[in-house]
């Protein structure tokens, strides 16, 4: 199933005296790209996740937050980083003598600057941990990739609709190229008529620039491309697997295609339907950038 780069999904559960919440975002990017904010006492969990939601994503950058909070007080204890804390209160008192200010600063004011006061907890079963982790993001993950879904099928629809159109038009082209072949003969034939009066016309030289007009116009193995191409399009948006890039590529070969058609085919109606080709395939492609 087509699936988009943008999702969100988020779980908490309360497993054996931990409450664990897990939230998975990510955004369109060319390869995997993944970034964690874990609490500090749980950073074994990083390379987890990591290898975890690679196996889920294949492109994409994912961003995954995990909240573990411990009921269990008593597994732990609360100590004065008393380094950090010296350093703190030297400085407040060089504030206070260097520009006259008040001494009313407190250990509670103390106590709120960064990394004073550390919570220390008990050596915790790491796999135990990472099970209870783990369970929580694959809820997570089933919201996550259910929206990357969602997404996808609205854009499967948007490109299929787009690609139609782009047959309609190489269908006019195909219809239309032979026809401005016809006119170009007659044309010639009246512009001859107009320069030599009633004099025989040289039909066979008359056939020979047809030919080699008819030639030059000719856009007939451009369209069968295309419409492969479009084929191949169709096939994508049904495959199972990430085909974000295959599409990117596929992309750009249509509209290498269409660009070809525009510059052989000396016409005005034709010339058109190729703009309105383009046009196409450049929405297509703004999709196709948010495509796994």
């Amino acid at each position: 199933m087509l699936k988009s780069m943008t999702g969100f999904g988020r779980a908490v559960k309360e497993l054996d005296g931990y409450i664990i919440t897990v939230e998975i975002k990510s955004v369109n990017h060319r390869y995997f790209e993944f970034s964690s904010r874990v609490p500090r006492a749980y950073g074994f969990l990083d390379e987890k996740l990591k290898t975890y939601l690679s196996s889920k994503v294949a492109r994409g950058k994912v961003d995954c937050f995990v909240g573990i909070e411990a009921l269990n007080t008593e597994a732990a204890d609360v100590v004065i980083n008393n380094t950090l804390a010296s350093a703190y209160v030297k400085a407040l008192n060089e504030l206070c003598e260097t520009y006259g200010l008040k001494d009313d600063f407190g250990a509670s004011a103390v106590s709120r600057y960064p990394d004073v006061l550390v919570v220390k907890k008990s050596d915790e079963d790491e796999d135990k941990i990472w099970e209870y982790v783990k369970t929580v993001c694959d809820d997570a993950v089933k919201k996550f990739v259910a929206m990357r879904e969602v997404e996808g099928e609205k854009m499967k629809v948007d490109i299929s609709s787009r690609a139609t159109y782009i047959i309609d038009c190489v269908s006019y082209i195909e219809e239309r190229s032979p026809q401005t072949v016809k006119e170009y003969n007659d044309k010639l034939v009246e512009r001859v008529h107009d320069l030599i009066g009633d004099v025989s016309l040289d039909e066979a030289r008359i056939i020979q620039e047809v030919a080699i007009y008819a030639d030059k116009v000719a856009v007939a193995e451009e369209t069968v491309r295309l419409r492969s191409h479009i084929d191949q399009l169709g096939k994508f948006l049904e495959a199972d697997e990430a085909i974000g890039r295959k599409m990117d590529f596929l992309i750009q070969e249509i509209n290498r295609e269409a660009n070809t058609i525009g510059s052989k085919a000396n016409d005005v109606d034709i010339a058109r339907k190729v703009v309105d080709i383009k046009s196409e395939v450049e929405k297509i492609r703004e999709q196709v950038q948010n495509i796994e």
